[in-house]
């Protein structure tokens, strides 16, 4: 009879595994091991559960409300619950400015980077304050309208209302994934599975994705559970939970790669390496094709095997394109420098969400730039609040190849700042959404950037005249196909007149929430005989647009895919059903809060055009 006793040691030393996989999720690997083989020790009761609503809003990356008011901010997701338990579209909610996939199938859309992990589905983030810090025990998101967005929740080890910031700003992942579809829009309270960390927090991070919703996820309030001392973890658990270790693993990839990437990247001396086996015998070109599927972190750790390998992991041409967000929250300034070496031919650049609290220095960003800087084609900024002055000087001087610049949400950029853009002559994109931009530097750019084909303007609340504005694309930049002039308060008729006349290819316009147009003044006519390319018009919250300017849509603008026109109530069903017999194409029509269709007439209109969301928004 062959002995048992091998078979006895390789189930203890799993057994052993998943318990230490089990405790590190909960305490990051300080379980001592008297806690380890005492099975049966329950948590020891030493703490008070408090409970707390956000205090403040720190930081977000978008919403779909404006800059000066409250409705559908993110503002909204301080304090105590405004609707919930109710549901549907209330304005007193936070909601982030898209939602499903529409934005990835208009003209503007942009190309995705490569080598984005499969684990970093996040699209937009919010950062909450709490009063107290705390080791938290639960974490209650309370989803008023389409819920499913969120797909991370993070922990900051900063506390925002210290006076003395942390040498190191550590973010801990509670809970994490993959997008999911909800059944029905109705509200709900989520409270996800956290794990638990070695640190008070409360500074909490919400990451979502709405790609897989019918409609703008709504957000009321953010529940922290948490205790004042640090709980002693029970071993007495329910079975273990094999998707735990595949998400243990991740993670512990995630951490090693990035330290690998600001430790082995800066290894000058090679030591001795072991043979590189039969990679010796396969083509350059090969390699490097098969090693253009590995990410950043991967990409690390392979460097460490072997020489050859080391080498092609660490040339430069693996780097031509290169997507930091996913590991925002450890990307400093030494990893930039440490990647200089290899970015040398760098063309494509995303450092979106990264270097806010210290971890980016201007200086850092400015080295980096200048090693890195002349072959740069597209640059992503989003959200980089320690973007200055000097900052977007860099940037100007040293990308003069520079065709597209992000720099969303980057509202701490001072308005003059944006002067040095109109130095680079050979923009094709550029997105200001939610930046300080004022008009004499937008001016300047228009007059110089005469290349440009994407621009966006939503939400730049320090431009005071957008008729001169937009009397200066249509003289200036001939060339625009996708224009963003969500939530302007002062464009009019005059101005659309100039637009539509002289950017006479453009095929994406967004008017949503422009008070001031007026469908008495023919503006929206005008639009639609001018600009027959037109796949994508927004006139959010316009309560004038009526049946003539849907007809003169019908009539001229049979490309169109995308047609917003909640609010209005001057549209009929009989115009609606012009405009689907005219465009073929369309794939998206909002008539939420239209007073004329109901609900029976969207079911007819879907049951007639089946290829076409038509949605309506309700509010109970």
């Amino acid at each position: 009879m062959p002995p048992v006793f091998p078979m006895l040691t390789v189930l203890s030393m799993f057994y052993y595994m998943c318990l230490r996989r089990r405790a590190r999720t909960a305490t990051r690997g300080e379980m001592n091991s008297r806690r380890a083989i005492e099975l049966n020790t329950r948590a020891l009761p030493i703490n008070v559960e408090i409970v707390q609503y956000a205090k403040e809003v720190l930081d977000f990356s978008s919403h779909y409300g404006s800059e000066n008011s409250m409705s559908y901010t993110m503002w909204n997701l301080a304090g105590i619950p405004n609707v919930y338990p109710s549901s549907g579209d209330f304005t007193q909610t936070a909601v982030f400015r898209t939602y499903g996939t529409w934005w990835d199938r208009c003209p503007s859309a942009r190309l995705p980077f490569k080598r984005t992990p499969s684990t970093f589905c996040s699209q937009d983030y919010v950062e909450l304050a709490f009063e107290e810090p705390v080791y938290p025990t639960a974490v209650h998101i309370l989803e008023t309208y389409h819920p499913g967005a969120v797909v991370r929740i993070l922990a900051c080890s900063a506390n925002p209302y210290s006076q003395n910031p942390p040498a190191e700003v550590r973010w801990e992942i509670l809970w994490s994934e993959a997008p999911m579809k909800v059944n029905g829009p109705q509200a709900r309270q989520f409270t996800p599975c956290i794990k638990q960390i070695n640190f008070p927090t409360n500074l909490i991070r919400l990451e979502v994705n709405s790609s897989l919703l019918d409609y703008y996820t709504e957000l009321d309030a953010v529940v922290l559970h948490g205790v004042k001392e640090r709980p002693v973890l029970s071993l007495k658990t329910s079975m273990i939970d094999m998707n735990d270790i595949d998400e243990e693993e991740d993670e512990e990839k995630f951490a090693c790669g990035m330290d690998t990437l600001n430790k082995q990247f800066s290894i000058v001396t090679l030591r001795e390496w072991p043979s590189n086996g039969y990679f010796d015998k396969l083509p350059y070109e090969l390699i490097q094709l098969i090693l253009s599927h590995l990410t950043v972190p991967d990409l690390c750790r392979l460097a460490q095997t072997c020489k050859l390998l080391y080498q092609h992991c660490c040339d430069p041409l693996q780097y031509i394109h290169l997507s930091l967000q996913p590991y925002w929250a450890r990307i400093n300034d030494t990893s930039l420098e440490y990647l200089q070496s290899r970015c040398t031919l760098i063309q494509w650049l995303n450092l979106s969400w990264t270097g806010n609290r210290g971890a980016i220095s201007v200086s850092g960003f400015s080295r980096f730039l200048r090693v890195c800087g002349s072959e740069l084609v597209r640059l992503e900024l989003s959200c980089g609040h320690f973007l200055n002055e000097t900052c977007l000087e860099v940037i100007t001087e040293m990308c003069p190849n520079l065709q597209e610049l992000n720099l969303s949400s980057c509202d701490k950029i001072p308005p003059q700042a944006f002067n040095h853009i109109a130095k680079v002559g050979s923009l094709k994109r550029l997105i200001l959404y939610r930046t300080k931009v004022e008009q004499t530097a937008l001016l300047s750019i228009l007059n110089f950037c005469s290349e440009l084909q994407h621009l966006s303007l939503g939400s730049c609340v320090m431009i005071e005249d957008y008729d001169l504005i937009a009397s200066m694309m249509g003289a200036k930049c001939k060339k625009l196909r996708s224009l963003d002039l969500w939530r302007c308060k002062n464009i009019t008729e005059s101005g659309i007149a100039e637009l539509a006349s002289g950017c006479q290819l453009l095929e994406e316009l967004d008017l949503g929430w422009c008070p001031t147009l007026q469908s008495s003044t023919g503006c929206f006519t005008n639009l639609a005989r001018k600009l027959p390319n037109l796949q994508k018009l927004f006139l959010t919250a316009n309560r004038s647009v009526c049946d003539t300017d849907i007809e003169e849509l019908a009539a001229n603008c049979t490309h169109l895919r995308q047609l917003d026109i909640l609010g209005t109530r001057m549209v009929s069903p009989a115009s609606l059903r012009k405009l689907l017999e005219s465009c073929k194409d369309l794939s998206l029509l909002d008539v939420s809060f239209c007073s004329q269709i109901d609900n029976r007439v969207v079911l007819e209109l879907n049951a007639n055009f089946p290829n076409v969301f038509i949605k309506k928004s309700f509010t109970q």
